[in-house]
């Protein structure tokens, strides 16, 4: 066997356990009996070990090493140097981090998230706060090693690199601090204009069996399978949304509130975007490294654009309101197109990034950016976190944070030690302004075929450009490509402006 078909034999074995490891976790959320729990535990970290094993094996090593020689390498097409290069970063870092480092992070985060949950809720920061200083120190560790091996200017564009390679926090500071002063005006005047405005039909009472036909409904539009004998998707209930599963079988989740209809609508959609990027990866990427992902932030731009350049559209408005009523026995028969639309999209200060609306949210996350960069670069301390949180908040939303349990301590990424997670979030607004901009050159009736219920050609643009590329390139590679620019957040600023200009004036 060739070295290369050797390698990817083996990583297809590696594929197949992981694949295995999602459906196995989204059972545990969903579906295992409670004395189950522990049981399972031992199960995927079983099955977690094997799949290291099979990715750090020195017999894999030493494939690498011949397949990157020149002899080697000459004979590889695009792909197969690609999937060599991807398989060479994995590899790499699993070698060189030690097995005991990786097992203390594991401890500590388990702890770390533990004492969060319970300190969060009697806002007891002082406790939390040396689990978290200490994980932190753990993962000093890992990121000098992280920089050594990703070639990475500082420790924070090392865990950045994780999350969006080769993305740099030189260029999502510029960027950044280009997105928070055009969003900071749009804040203060659209928060204004939705004072007057009466919501209250949102918090109307839909029953669950009808949210689950509203989600049947959801998924039926943007042409996410759930029904058919073909169907490769379906939506089960948890306490927090998410997506998981591999090419043909990919599920999301979304959980219900009678008096919250909004939520479920806007969580299916969203999911529903992630399932469709990873249901459409290239085919022949299957079980191959480049078959997968580019980024977490090209990720999230494919779930915002679906739930918000799409689902808070009036034109999915127009179209989908009439399904709603009918599917609710008329609840919201009196409320018309612009006043739905309109609820949909209000802008408020919020305090809860969770709960943030389309032109707030990425303040949150820029706050999260900063603090984080500051962090790593010495120049905040963990106990200096409250404090620098407290004040960026009253900076850029204009909000008092009253206690840490709503302030520093409200997300969970940071107790679980995903630090460099953060900027993805905001990364995938921007990556999908600038998707939105090239596509309405393509499609420059697309919110007509919206409001006709014909997402077709636009998911077909997306699948095109974005989901067979799959991590053929890095993400900003990957965007030039698409739209002949490097990271710009004016075409996100450009959307928002038009968008809500159109929507309240």
């Amino acid at each position: 066997m060739a070295v290369y078909d050797e390698i990817m034999a083996k990583y297809r074995e590696a594929a197949l356990t992981g694949s295995v490891i999602a459906i196995m976790g989204w059972d545990m959320e969903c579906y295992i009996p409670p004395r189950g729990y522990p049981l399972r535990g031992e199960q995927l970290g079983l099955l977690g070990q094997m799949r290291q094993r099979m990715l750090s094996s020195p017999e894999l090593g030493k494939l690498l090493d011949k397949a990157e020689s020149k002899a080697e390498s000459s004979k590889l097409n695009e792909v197969q140097q690609r999937n060599i290069y991807l398989l060479r970063r994995q590899y790499d870092i699993m070698v060189k981090i030690p097995e005991e480092l990786t097992m203390a992070i594991a401890r500590q985060a388990t702890k770390a998230v533990n004492i969060w949950k319970q300190t969060k809720a009697k806002n007891d920061w002082k406790t939390f706060q040396p689990e978290l200083a200490e994980l932190i120190t753990l993962l000093r560790k890992r990121g000098e090693i992280l920089m050594e091996v990703r070639q990475a200017p500082t420790l924070y564009d090392a865990f950045i690199d994780v999350f969006e390679p080769k993305m740099t926090q030189d260029k999502i500071s510029k960027v950044f601090t280009e997105l928070r002063n055009d969003l900071i005006p749009l804040v203060d005047k659209y928060s204004k204009a939705v004072k007057s405005s009466d919501f209250s039909f949102m918090s109307r009472k839909v029953p669950v069996e009808q949210q689950r036909k509203i989600s049947t409904a959801l998924c039926d539009y943007i042409q996410y399978d759930t029904t058919s004998n073909q169907a490769g998707g379906r939506v089960d209930e948890t306490e927090h949304p998410f997506t998981t599963g591999y090419y043909d079988d990919v599920r999301i989740t979304t959980h219900y509130y009678e008096e919250n209809f909004a939520a479920s609508l806007y969580s299916v959609l969203h999911e529903g975007g992630h399932a469709l990027y990873e249901q459409n990866y290239p085919p022949e990427g299957k079980f191959q490294p480049w078959g997968d992902a580019t980024s977490y932030g090209v990720h999230e731009s494919q779930s915002r654009f679906v739930e918000n350049m799409l689902g808070r559209s009036k034109e999915f408005i127009t179209y989908f309101l009439p399904t709603l009523n009918k599917i609710t026995n008329n609840t919201f028969k009196d409320i018309s197109v612009d006043q739905m639309t309109q609820a949909v999209n209000k802008v408020e200060r919020s305090k809860i990034r969770i709960e943030a609306d389309e032109v707030t949210y990425s303040l949150h996350i820029i706050i999260r950016f900063e603090i984080e960069r500051d962090l790593f670069a010495n120049k905040v301390d963990v106990t200096e976190l409250p404090s620098v949180w407290n004040e960026k908040y009253d900076k850029y939303l204009g909000v008092e944070i009253r206690n840490d349990s709503e302030g520093v301590m409200q997300d969970t990424h940071w107790a679980s030690g995903y630090h460099g997670y953060f900027p993805s979030y905001a990364l995938g607004n921007i990556y999908g302004g600038q998707f939105l901009a090239a596509m309405e050159k393509k499609l420059p009736n697309w919110l007509d075929l919206v409001a006709s219920g014909e997402f077709g050609p636009i998911k077909q643009w997306m699948v095109t450009n974005v989901h067979l590329k799959g991590d053929l390139y890095n993400p900003e590679d990957l965007l030039q490509r698409i739209t002949g620019e490097t990271l710009n957040a004016k075409p996100f600023i450009y959307y928002l402006t038009t968008k809500y200009k159109n929507i309240f004036g």
